[in-house]
């Protein structure tokens, strides 16, 4: 009789326990998978949070018009361009992975699945030597540099003097930049060559420079004069790039030169931008950075309209003090951590700098002590400085 009460007993439990794990199975099976979960089987230790995010970088404007240019053959109109198709950000959305390793259980990374998966086109690739911070005589003058992985650099065309439509080949990364880097090819002649891709920028794109001036064929498609209105429809196209003149007033743009037919200088990182504020069609035009500033360019500089691509790079989180090394980056000590003879803060008991006023390494006061020039001697390009203080603050 015990026996026979055991075995029910024993066949109850098993069946409790097949019934819990076939509802498990189901469950876990037939649970709907995210729409931007990764499915690649070499992955499968990867996926998607969304985390809390500051307030974008990239403006949202909104468009407001195209009003007619002034006399004098300003091209100024008041339109602002709007930036929510470049960005497309609903969110911040990181890649995180399981942990396990300690060192990827913190690693944060942007997703980029758009990206080429292959190697850089090689004849515009040139080999990096690593110098680990040392000048002609291999004295450091550069601190926290060496070590890192093998490079080769990608040669960025940063002038776009060559007109005609470019079709982009791939978005690739570009190790020696924050930024994604684009291979646009001339379908006419086969020529290959490495842009800085915009937000938004996808494989099929069509791009175009207009430095060299406007088309004559677009010239005679407006009936033979030009239309501000109908030009800014047909150029102010993200990837195109364009003399700052030609854009309407209130467009986002990038990769901003300081001559004419010159090498981009400003907003060259990734996510950086700045804004027209006037484009006349001589003398100078006037730029808004992101940091505030009202800077002149001349009006016949290169811009290229849209943000730079690679927005959420200052949000990734590196995971590990391995990475930083292989990005080339040396370790950074505190000047309290050293002997005496070697940082002003350093020396003594208990780790603390003593009655010593905060300075570098090399002794210059680092916490109040002005750097600005005179106010003889300031930018003349310079037309609103970047807000500071309580400026700052409101």
């Amino acid at each position: 009789m015990l026996q026979a009460l055991r075995s029910s007993r024993g066949c109850q439990t098993a069946r409790a326990t097949r019934t819990a794990t076939i509802t498990f199975l189901a469950r876990t099976l037939l649970r709907p998978l995210p729409l931007n979960a990764s499915l690649s089987p070499s992955r499968s230790y990867a996926s998607v949070v969304d985390e809390p995010s500051a307030t974008s970088t990239a403006p949202t404007s909104q468009p407001s018009g195209v009003s007619p240019p002034a006399s004098g053959g300003n091209l100024s109109f008041d339109i602002t361009f709007d930036t929510r198709d470049l960005t497309k950000r609903r969110g911040l959305q990181l890649k995180k992975y399981r942990p396990v390793s300690p060192g990827i259980r913190w690693l944060r990374r942007p997703i980029n699945d758009h990206l080429w998966k292959g190697r850089a086109f090689l004849p515009l690739t040139v080999a990096k030597r690593g110098k680990g911070g040392r000048n002609n005589t291999g004295q450091i003058t550069v601190r926290h540099r060496g070590g890192g992985h093998k490079r080769r650099l990608r040669l960025v065309d940063f002038r776009r003097l060559e007109g005609g439509p470019r079709k982009v080949e791939r978005i690739e990364y570009d190790p020696g930049r924050s930024a994604h880097i684009a291979l646009i090819v001339d379908e006419v002649t086969g020529r290959k060559s490495y842009i800085l891709a915009c937000d938004g920028l996808r494989e099929g794109d069509v791009v175009e420079s207009f430095l060299g001036g406007i088309p004559k064929a677009m010239v005679e498609s407006m009936g033979g004069e030009v239309d501000p209105g109908m030009l800014a429809a047909r150029t102010i196209r993200r990837g195109n790039c364009l003399p700052l003149h030609m854009a309407p007033v209130g467009t986002v743009v990038f990769g901003i030169s300081l001559l004419k037919n010159g090498a981009a200088k400003l907003c060259r990182a990734a996510g950086t931008h700045a804004q027209i504020v006037s484009s006349p069609a001589t003398g100078y035009a006037v730029v808004k950075l992101q940091s505030g500033e009202l800077r002149k360019v001349p009006a016949n500089a290169s811009c290229t309209v849209g943000v730079v691509s690679n927005v959420d790079h200052h949000h990734r989180r590196l995971g590990k003090a391995g990475r930083k090394r292989w990005l080339g980056i040396r370790p950074t000590v505190r000047g309290v951590a050293m002997n005496a003879y070697e940082h002003p803060h350093g020396g003594g008991h208990g780790g603390g700098r003593g009655n010593k006023p905060t300075s570098s390494i090399w002794g210059w006061k680092t916490k109040g002590y002005k750097t600005r020039r005179s106010k003889h001697n300031q930018n003349k390009l310079l037309v609103r400085g970047r807000p500071r203080g309580k400026d700052k603050r409101a």
